[in-house]
């Protein structure tokens, strides 16, 4: 009797969420696959511009479902929940984020919140009493070395431990890289502009982004200069491990596009400063 089947039918699972929300005594959350949101983005909407307290679980967020082909794999998705003002969207890379992500959201009162979920067995990453503190903060260093990086990796998601891989490959080879795992764009730029710069400094402007979804966005992470690995097509119809392969998330396309931006960055001319 805890919960409420609703069949095939997100767009009434969100409406009726926020009559639960706006009748009040609970805090409603319902579950469907991440490409289907486009069935209750009406509701979703109206939940952010009335400020229910609404959570969202929208699992298969990647074109890692796999076989049931390109209709059931999102891509732009993402992109269109992370610009909807009022809207706190989280895509949690392991089980410690996944739980920061669900604290927030039911601590969160002024409106919905949107948990973003692999279908993918995920690595769990290790951090320091600084690094659990600072999931809440939307973004923050998971990996680091001394000094001013070379290279910054920003992923989400199940993109992060491809990143953490890829950059202990760039390690081994001599590189200084920091991997910034950013689960919630929005909480992050809420973040005054000192943290933001400790995670981000703008003197280091070779990064690349890697994401399973639309490009667009990460460009505002990491400039004109940088580069993305993530989507510009919708997917394809295949095993995970084979269309993750064939659009280059893999360690070796990482570390490519890592040696290729790090070149460009040292040939790229520098602007003349004066004093």
């Amino acid at each position: 009797g805890n919960y409420l089947h609703y069949g095939v039918r997100e767009f009434g699972m969100g409406a009726i969420m926020n009559g639960i929300a706006l009748h009040g005594g609970f805090v409603p959350y319902g579950a469907t696959f991440l490409i289907f949101m486009e069935y209750m983005r009406n509701a979703v909407r109206m939940a952010a511009l009335m400020g229910t307290r609404a959570i969202y679980v929208f699992t298969h967020d990647s074109i890692g479902l796999g076989e049931d082909g390109p209709t059931h794999q999102p891509i732009e998705q993402l992109t269109t929940l992370r610009a909807t003002p009022n809207l706190a969207t989280w895509r949690p890379c392991d089980a410690v984020e996944t739980a920061a992500a669900w604290d927030a959201a039911l601590k969160r009162q002024a409106g919905p919140t949107a948990l973003v979920l692999s279908r993918q067995t995920l690595p769990h990453q290790a951090r320091d009493k600084q690094q659990l503190a600072n999931i809440q903060r939307g973004g923050y260093v998971l990996k680091d070395g001394d000094g001013t990086p070379e290279l910054i990796l920003i992923a989400t998601g199940a993109e992060v431990g491809l990143a953490m891989d890829a950059a202990a490959e760039l390690a081994q080879a001599g590189r200084a890289v920091r991997v910034v795992s950013m689960p919630s764009t929005d909480r992050f730029d809420a973040q005054d502009a000192e943290y933001r710069e400790r995670v981000l400094p703008r003197a280091v402007t070779a990064r690349l982004a890697i994401e399973a979804g639309h490009v667009d966005a990460w460009y505002k992470y990491v400039g004109l200069d940088g580069r993305v690995v993530g989507m510009t097509t919708y997917g394809e119809s295949g095993k995970a491990e084979d269309l993750f392969k064939h659009f280059g998330f893999t360690v070796d396309n990482i570390v490519e596009q890592a040696n290729e931006l790090l070149k460009d960055d040292v040939q790229r001319p520098r602007k003349a400063t004066t004093e």
